[in-house]
């Protein structure tokens, strides 16, 4: 019993054996029927015509789904760990939805959080190792979120204003009954979504629309540069000031090309 358990083990958790791989793989098909499956039993003409075959797919997968969790659960190593993991959550979410749908009607379209254990194909592929990058990207938005809330806070003041104006300039007879609703046209002005159900009528209204929509590209480039700038920051690393050598991180205490003390500068320089 303790070599099966050894073995299935290896095969649900790990992708270093040609069994593991094949149960991913096999995993995955099951997980794009499923959605697939929930999918089309929205569109009414498909479900009418295939609704029973669509609800014997959707069981006969939550069935293997189940034994699936269950296997985990058994063969893990540290079932609390598992549980309570991410991907132990994501695993029982699978799974609930139909099961719910037994008892309360129009929950199986819940069964769409299935599309989550997608999220599987980091592991399966091998795909970790780039998560790093993503991690460059993370971190240059939590260093530039000062600058990005003052950047926001004061787009929001402009919205404000250019709201109320277009309100006091085009009135309700224009569509613009309140300030809310032109605030509103003023946020679908300065994103350039421009939905059409509101738009100004008079000549003031469309020349201030005309420098509010201009104003909503240069919004869009300023936080696209901000983190830009930060992740170049980042990937250029620190400097060092005796062989201006770059690609240092911030964990680095010496430079790695001439061994200069990168920390003491550091701090030496925020003091």
């Amino acid at each position: 019993m303790q070599s099966i358990r050894k073995n299935l083990y290896r095969i649900i958790f790990h992708t270093d054996t040609r069994a593991g791989k094949q149960f991913d793989v096999v995993l995955l098909v099951f997980i794009l029927l499923n959605v697939l499956a929930v999918m089309l039993e929205s569109v009414p003409r498909i479900n009418r015509q295939y609704g029973n075959v669509l609800k014997i797919i959707e069981y006969v997968i939550t069935g293997a789904f189940t034994i699936e969790y269950i296997l985990r659960v058994i063969v893990s190593r540290k079932t609390y760990k598992y549980v309570f993991s991410f991907y132990g959550i994501v695993d029982l979410l699978a799974i609930i939805p139909t099961y719910l749908s037994l008892v309360f009607i129009g929950t199986h379209s819940l069964a769409i959080i299935r599309s989550l254990r997608l999220l599987r194909l980091f592991r399966i592929f091998k795909m970790t190792r780039y998560m790093s990058q993503g991690n460059v990207i993370v971190l240059a938005l939590r260093n530039s979120w000062r600058k990005i809330s003052v950047f926001l806070f004061g787009v929001l003041m402009i919205i404000l204003v250019v709201g109320t104006v277009m309100y006091l300039i085009e009135g309700p007879e224009n569509g613009f009954v309140s300030i809310p609703r032109s605030v509103y046209w003023a946020v679908v002005t300065v994103t350039t979504v421009g939905y059409g159900d509101i738009a100004p009528q008079t000549t003031l209204g469309q020349i201030i629309a005309g420098f509010t929509m201009l104003l909503g590209y240069a919004i869009i480039a300023v936080p696209t540069g901000i983190v830009s700038a930060e992740v170049t920051r980042k990937k250029e690393g620190i400097v060092c000031p005796n062989c201006h050598a770059t690609s240092h991180d911030e964990s680095d205490n010496f430079c790695r090309n001439c061994g200069y003390r990168l920390k003491s500068q550091q701090k030496n320089g925020e003091e």
